[in-house]
Parts: structure tokens; C-alpha cells; sequence
């Protein structure tokens, strides 16, 4: 079996409940989503880059495609959308949800566009998912391939293991840095431990805030890696 072939029976072979503890029903989940989405906008626009307008954008890693079409708030053209994904069940509900996205499936091992086709590339939580040192180093090598000089890869994921999943591992800074020695890594740590998060309920509001100041509560990495012009 190939490391792309345990991601995707790992991904088939899910607990169904896993995706409804991302519903944002959930108090925690979104303020979660909240926070993440307000400091990709404030590092887009720190780089003078909002709105995105003619800057071609790929999602490596594209799910359901609701991350990519979310972009479209901040100016997005979907003519200059692009998302893969690796289950091509989940590549066709992205499909029928923004049937005006290119959405493909197939393995970002040999991601299928030109070199420099892109000004932005975002991936979400998608290496976490990679345990085979190879296979993440090929997937970082082909992304770094396909974006511009002075591009940007949006980077989003855990850094922590997780305890009820052996199926991810965490991705710490040092392990960016190593993936991406050519780009300038600066990351900054974000998210409540979701299971903190999604008890909250009703304190949401007020208790999401203090506890996500406390640096070892905050469970994933974001950041805006940009390559040399």
C-alpha cells in the first residue's frame, strides 16, 4: 500500500461522527473557524495582497472546497480558483457546492499545472495527514514548484499529535522550515484545542478569547510563506 493509499482508506474508513464535530452549530467550532478566518485576512492584507482579484489561488488538499470559495470574500475571482484533492468523492461534492471552481482529483505528489502558475497556495490541515517523510517532501516540493517568485504558500495546521487519531501526526515549526527550506517560514500559533473549544457552549464568547492567549492551548500553526521574487 502507498502512503496516498492509507490517506485515503484512512479518510474512508472515518468514524461518520468525525465531521460532526466540526459542526458549526458548535459555539467553539465557530469561533475557531472565526479567529482562523480573521488572521488569514489580516496576513493577506499586511502583504498588500486584498483584495485578491487577478492572483491565481490552488488548494492543495481542497476537501469540500468551502476554504477556496470562502476566498471569494476577500475578492476573489472563481475563474482563478483551483483546488485538488486526493478522494475524488469528496472533489465531486466541491464540484456540485461551486460548480464555477476547477476543482481535480488526484495526488499532490505530481500536482498538474506549469511551473509559477500561481500567486497563492493554501493548504489546511493536509500535511498533518502525510506520515510518510517522502510523500510530504514531494507534495512541498511540487507546491514550491508551482508558485510564483514572490508567491505565497497560506499554511494552516496542526502542530500537536492527536491522542484519538493515529492517522495524523502533528506538524511543528522546525518540520515547516525542513519542508520549505526555500521559502521565508514565519508562523504564528492560533486555535483553542478544539476539544476545549466545543465545551464552552454558552461562555463561548467570553472564556474563547482569554484561553486562546495561553500559548500551550493553542493547537495549530498558521502562516504566509513567501518565495524569494
Amino acid at each position: 500500500m502507498t502512503e496516498a493509499d492509507r490517506i485515503a482508506q484512512a479518510y474512508r474508513s472515518r468514524d461518520p461522527s468525525a465531521g460532526v464535530r466540526w459542526d458549526l452549530a458548535n459555539l467553539g467550532n465557530r469561533a475557531i473557524l472565526a479567529e482562523r478566518r480573521r488572521l488569514v485576512r489580516h496576513l493577506l492584507e499586511k502583504r498588500g495582497w486584498l483584495p485578491l482579484g487577478d492572483r491565481r489561488v490552488l488548494d492543495v488538499g481542497a476537501g469540500n472546497g468551502v476554504e477556496l470559495a470562502w476566498l471569494r470574500e476577500l475578492g476573489a475571482l472563481e475563474s482563478n480558483l483551483s483546488g485538488i484533492d486526493l478522494l475524488p468523492e469528496r472533489v465531486e461534492v466541491a464540484r456540485r457546492s461551486f460548480p464555477n471552481i476547477d476543482f481535480r482529483s488526484g495526488n499532490a505528489e505530481r500536482l498538474p499545472f506549469p511551473d509559477a502558475a500561481f500567486d497563492l497556495v493554501m493548504t489546511f490541515t493536509m500535511f498533518s495527514s502525510i506520515l510518510e517523510p517522502a510523500m510530504a517532501q514531494a507534495v512541498a516540493a511540487e507546491i514550491v514548484r508551482v508558485l510564483k517568485p514572490g508567491g505565497g504558500l497560506l499554511w494552516y495546521d496542526f502542530r500537536y499529535d492527536s491522542p484519538a487519531n493515529p492517522n495524523v501526526r502533528g506538524v511543528p515549526t522546525s518540520r515547516v522550515r525542513a519542508l520549505f527550506p526555500g521559502l521565508d517560514v514565519r508562523l504564528l500559533s492560533l486555535t483553542l484545542l478544539p476539544p476545549v473549544a466545543r465545551r464552552l457552549g454558552p461562555m463561548t464568547g467570553i472564556a474563547y478569547r482569554p484561553l486562546v492567549f495561553v500559548p500551550p492551548l493553542r493547537s495549530h500553526l498558521l502562516g504566509l510563506l513567501v518565495k524569494p521574487g
